[in-house]
């Protein structure tokens, strides 16, 4: 469904931003608690936590996240988790969410009632409340933004803390995200990231989703690199070794164990756990300058670049 309308009558244009107001409320019903604990006051009131909070912010714009063949309603829900998916990384759980829309005004009230349902459901699904937002002009297009606040209940597994020796693991599947659908139909792995930051064998995890290659950098250690053993990723169907590595919008995570862990043991208590998602070890950090002959080069690879300019 394109966002766009040349009819003022089924424009944001027609409601005006007060009246644009009263309808987001209406359409997020119960996602959003009543003030001062949701919308409507300058600032929501959330409750104190013990733990580590922890906070991210996403967002998806028209014609680069998504397009007229993805419906408003998946679009929002994409939004959702995409944030929800750096909260699983860390091991989080969510709490609390504020969206920010910059629209322009022919933008058609059907599509963004749609858009909002979208992010209501991901919202009742999670129980977390959209608590707030705003509303901007931006001509030519449509961005929304979405902050989520969350929680660590054990430890908040950062992408610091790998060694050289340390086993590289990845669940899912990657690659053809674009092409099959998965950007938007894709599940964050929030029980799984919860699982892994219980596990001290887990030293540190992040969520793929620029692509294998963009991202594992991150994730290395100084003075180690990389060593991927090629027929060992895990790869949707018809997708290359190329579109597994730098497709992107994969939405998995990508994690380190301990070099001296029992990976036999580890992977019997994954399974337990979660019969249903694969996982895969995909490789070994090693010292810079060691990797072994037959591994993948990362540099050789691309993942997705938010500036890149192509020459």
């Amino acid at each position: 469904m394109h966002p766009f309308t040349q009819r003022r009558s089924e424009s944001v244009a027609a409601l005006g931003e007060t009246g644009l107001i009263a309808a987001i409320r209406r359409w997020l019903g119960a996602a959003s608690p009543r003030a001062p604990y949701g919308m409507g006051d300058d600032c929501a009131v959330l409750p104190a936590v013990r733990g580590a909070q922890l906070l991210t912010v996403d967002s998806v714009i028209f014609g680069v996240h998504f397009d007229a063949a993805v419906s408003a309603r998946a679009a929002g829900a994409k939004l959702f988790k995409r944030n929800l998916s750096d909260l699983a990384a860390m091991g989080g759980r969510p709490r609390a969410a504020v969206v920010a829309l910059a629209l322009d005004p022919r933008v058609k009230i059907r599509w963004l009632e749609e858009f909002y349902r979208g992010l209501a459901a991901m919202s009742r699904r999670y129980r977390t409340p959209i608590v707030g937002g705003d509303v901007a002009r931006l001509d030519g297009s449509v961005l929304a933004s979405l902050t989520l606040v969350g929680e660590a209940p054990a430890r908040a597994v950062t992408r610091a803390g790998a060694r050289a020796g340390d086993w590289i693991f990845v669940t899912g599947r990657l690659g053809g995200s674009l092409a099959n659908g998965h950007h938007w139909r894709f599940t964050p792995r929030l029980a799984e990231g919860a699982w892994l930051a219980g596990r001290p064998e887990v030293r540190a995890m992040m969520d793929v989703s620029d692509g294998l290659a963009k991202d594992l950098p991150a994730l290395t250690p100084t003075g180690a690199e990389a060593a991927l053993v090629a027929g060992s990723l895990p790869r949707r169907r018809g997708c290359d070794l190329r579109a597994a590595l730098g497709d992107g919008e994969d939405y998995e995570l990508l994690f380190a164990v301990a070099g001296g862990a029992d990976l036999a043991r580890f992977t019997r208590a994954w399974r337990r756990a979660f019969p249903r998602t694969r996982l895969s070890c995909i490789g070994r950090f090693v010292r810079a300058g060691r990797r072994p002959a037959g591994t993948l080069k990362l540099e050789d690879h691309r993942g997705f670049e938010h500036l890149h300019h192509p020459r």
